[in-house]
């Protein structure tokens, strides 16, 4: 009976270890799962934020072998391109020979006359100051006060607001702020050296006045979208008095349409699209997009292969096979663009089939469960451009309008107002949608600063 107690007592005893030293292993393992959880974040909030410091297209460190720079020699050389000469000169000058041989001192003669040309500035490039003595009078009949208007007039201000900066002047700075990203201040700084002595805040009064004028013009972009047959559609972050917003973007080959908006769902997508656009939106996998219905759809496919990328670094050996499978999907799909039609059609049959078996399969590791996921619930928006042609795989136009707008918001931030929101969007939009156009942007807005009525204005082409 002792005996009996004994052993009971020790099992007990070393079930009551074993389970303290459960208890320890758990909460050991917890802790690192944690530890891991964290990692992670930061590592995902690393790369993010690799991707919008001041040099987002760095390659990483530099190679320490790296290739010759220049052209290659052979026959791959290529052309050699030569700056041409513009125009007429303005002026010819006379480069004689020297008196003599600057080795050996020997009478030189001439063989030939070479043309060298030059294209400068002035040192002080010269400003036209315009005057206008403006008719004012009275009806006879009603006694209605009268004025007169110029073509070349942007406004029938008098008296304290007489002295103006001309629609040329006002073009380059837009230009110089909305397309090129230099605050206000050094456009004024800029326009100094040129000649037009401005203030920033008359600038930035002017651009307010130019975006107000614009209205009619940003409305007949957003219809001139909503009508093509494609669309391809992104966002980035953006900062308006100093709180989180989102700039929007729609473009297609003729035009491009942006938006700043406070955030990032399918409301403020509707604002540049409508909801019951019927073609074809490419853009990436932000779950927004899919709300679309009507539409059909591409994902980018860039994204996806970087993801894998991504997933194949970063996880362990045994969990590489499914980001491997579904890269080797993708490449196959963007291969299959070379085929014929009857070819490309059967490969697209082939690869839907290929990403219902990979959604077959268990996969044991999260991220391969979200990839896989993903890549099922964007099943029916992986290859639209095999059985459409004229659909791009990526979103690299959306891509290629939001770069210079993040260029701007890397040198001065974002907008203070609403209403500078506004006013950036519509004159990013018509300098987006003259370049695009073959149209001089700076040379519109003069127009549209000499326009009476900015509504009758021709939009581009």
């Amino acid at each position: 009976m002792c005996s009996t107690t004994l052993v009971g007592v020790s099992e007990q005893a070393q079930f009551a270890e074993l389970e303290a030293r459960l208890a320890r292993l758990e909460e050991q393992l917890a802790a690192r799962d944690a530890r891991i959880a964290e990692l992670e974040k930061l590592l995902e909030e690393s790369r993010r934020g690799g991707k919008r410091q001041a040099a987002p297209f760095s390659k990483g460190e530099p190679s320490e072998s790296p290739a010759r720079p220049g052209r290659r020699t052979g026959e791959g050389h290529g052309r050699h391109g030569h700056r041409m000469p513009l125009r007429d000169p303005d002026r010819v000058v006379e480069v004689p020979l020297p008196g003599c041989c600057p080795d050996c001192g020997g009478v030189v003669v001439i063989d030939r006359v070479a043309e060298q040309w030059q294209v400068d500035l002035p040192a002080r490039p010269a400003t036209l100051v315009c005057r206008f003595d403006v008719a004012v009078g009275h009806c006879v009949g009603c006694g209605r006060r009268v004025q007169g208007r110029h073509a070349e007039q942007t406004s029938d201000a008098l008296g304290a607001a007489a002295s103006q900066v001309g629609p040329v002047a006002k073009g380059w700075a837009a230009w110089l702020h909305y397309g090129l990203g230099l605050s206000f201040g050094k456009c004024a700084a800029l326009l100094g050296r040129l000649g037009v002595d401005v203030t920033a805040g008359s600038l930035c009064q002017a651009a307010q006045s130019t975006g107000t004028a614009l209205v009619p013009v940003y409305d007949e972009v957003v219809r001139r979208v909503n009508d093509s047959p494609a669309v391809v559609m992104d966002e980035t972050g953006w900062r308006v008095g100093g709180h989180s917003a989102w700039l929007w973007v729609a473009t297609t080959s003729e035009a491009t349409v942006y938006n700043v908006a406070d955030g990032r769902g399918y409301d403020e997508a509707c604002d540049l699209v409508a909801g019951d656009y019927a073609g074809v939106i490419v853009r990436d996998g932000w779950a927004s997009y899919r709300c679309y219905r009507h539409a059909a759809h591409q994902t980018c496919t860039a994204h996806l292969l970087r993801r894998c990328h991504e997933l194949i670094d970063d996880l362990p050996a045994w969990a590489r096979g499914t980001p491997r499978r579904v890269r080797a999907i993708l490449l196959d799909g963007l291969a299959a663009r070379d085929l014929d039609d009857t070819d490309r059609a059967a490969a697209v049959v082939d690869l839907a089939e290929r990403v219902e078996l990979l959604a077959e399969d268990a996969q044991p590791h999260d991220e391969c469960r979200k990839l896989v996921g993903h890549l099922t619930r964007e099943a029916d928006a992986l290859f639209t451009y095999l059985t459409r042609p004229d659909i791009d795989a990526t979103n690299w136009r959306a891509e290629q309008a939001v770069r210079p707008a993040v260029v701007n918001r890397k040198v001065w931030g974002g907008n203070r107002t609403r209403r500078g929101a506004a006013t950036q969007s519509r004159i990013m939009t018509v300098l987006r949608t003259a370049a695009q156009q073959g149209v001089d942007g700076i040379d519109y807005l003069a127009q549209l600063a000499r326009a009476p009525n900015p509504a009758t204005l021709p939009l581009f082409t």
